[in-house]
């Protein structure tokens, strides 16, 4: 099995709220290194990427706040993951803010080329300056990557764009911006909203995205720990009801890893400042457990 690439990214600049910097933290000690050494899995862990923070910086243009120190951040977390896909490890990318997700999916682009992402996350993530209500980048990371933002998120250290927007594959979506929602329809981006699981049933969702985003690159998941329902995962900075519960979750990235395409994971937006003793960062741990292959029997 491949050793896992622990890196984690203490951002929390793309966000409206405060404290997602500290979910790296939070999973470490929720007992990641254990369980994925349960899994068999060796564990590298390179430690936190450098980031800025919010009272030592200039928040520049208010249409997409700090997006000079995001990119350098994500300049840094796609050098990391660069280095594990060369190294034959598997990144797995703990955040901090979605906005990280750029640089996960930079630095497997400056690898394999373009691929296919299956998104979990209430949000879209598919604002552009333009079009985004609050100016928050973490809104806008997917739009980002897919080279449907602007000129101003390019950057030498990745190519753009860094997917293809034929392999994106969103689950769980409950909370669409208007912009958001013209850009799925203009460019046919598959989306498959809590109304869909509702109806089909997530193991039939699954094996539909899985399907939609497999190709050549890679195939990477991308896991919004606001997906869940805030019953079952209280400290995340966006919550919004009606979300994945336990199981379905579970079972989500159970067929991921059955279906063996998975290149690569990041886990973001758990915010302890929110949470209920740790709740949200031992749930990250158990789902990161099953995208890895963990069964009951």
């Amino acid at each position: 099995m491949d050793s896992v690439a622990v890196i984690g990214a203490a951002l929390d600049l793309g966000a409206g709220r405060r404290g997602v910097d500290m979910g790296p933290s939070a999973i470490r000690y929720a007992g990641l290194a254990d369980r994925l050494e349960e899994l068999g899995r060796d564990v590298i862990d390179h430690g936190n990427v450098p980031a800025d923070i919010a009272e030592a910086t200039d928040e520049g243009d208010e249409h997409a706040r700090f997006l000079r120190q995001i990119l350098r951040t994500c300049e840094r977390i796609a050098g990391v993951v660069r280095e594990a896909r060369e190294a034959g490890c598997f990144p797995l990318v703990l955040g901090g803010d979605h906005s990280v997700a750029l640089g996960s999916l930079g630095g497997l682009a400056s690898v394999h080329g373009r691929g296919g992402v299956i998104w979990i996350d209430a949000h879209g993530d598919l604002n552009r300056p333009q079009t985004s209500p609050s100016g928050n980048v973490h809104g806008m990371v997917l739009a980002a990557a897919l080279g449907f933002a602007g000129g101003e998120f390019d950057t030498e250290a990745w190519p753009s764009p860094a997917v293809d927007h034929t392999r994106v594959a969103l689950i769980g979506t409950r909370q669409l911006d208007d912009g958001e929602r013209r850009l799925i329809r203009e460019r046919g981006i598959r989306v498959w909203t809590m109304s869909t699981i509702d109806q089909l049933g997530m193991e039939r969702t699954v094996r539909e995205a899985l399907e939609h985003v497999a190709g050549d690159g890679f195939v990477h998941v991308s896991l919004d720990m606001d997906a869940l329902d805030p019953v079952v995962a209280p400290g995340v900075g966006t919550p919004v009801r009606g979300g994945l519960r336990y199981r379905e979750a579970h079972l989500a990235l159970e067929l991921i890893a059955e279906a063996n395409l998975l290149t690569s994971l990041d886990v973001v937006e758990v915010n302890p400042v929110l949470d209920v003793a740790n709740e949200t960062g031992k749930l990250a741990v158990e789902l990161i457990a099953s995208a890895l292959g963990a069964r009951i029997l």
